[in-house]
């Protein structure tokens, strides 16, 4: 099985940037559907970019599409997520997912402050 470890969450004023790195072993991220996913108390997690398998087509959810960019570098066995013009809203904690039909192997997270 995979496993997952997120890093790069912290606090940011609004308008910044950070870049999330999820970070795998035990397999390589190139077999799977990597995807982030955030969430805040007494929410339902939303799904926030995902990246699939073969050609590397990216999805990404309405509220972030124009200023997160996900990738994948197989050589590092990581995914990123780049975040740009950060707002309040997007303050969560950010998981890092990974899986071929649905996603069953997950991070434990990393927080996000945006003030």
């Amino acid at each position: 099985d995979v496993q997952l470890v997120e890093s790069g969450g912290g606090s940011v004023q609004t308008g910044g940037s950070l870049r999330l790195s999820c970070v795998a072993s035990g397999d390589t991220v190139g077999r799977y559907c990597m995807g982030w996913f955030r969430q805040i108390p007494d929410k339902e997690r939303e799904g926030v970019a995902s990246i699939y398998l073969g050609a590397g087509k990216t999805y990404y959810a309405d509220s972030v599409k124009g200023r997160f960019t996900i990738s994948r570098d197989n050589a590092k066995n990581t995914v990123y997520l780049q975040m740009n013009s950060l707002k309040s809203e997007d303050s969560a904690l950010y998981y890092c997912a990974a899986g071929q039909v649905k996603y069953i192997h997950w991070g434990q997270g990393t927080q996000v402050t945006v003030s």
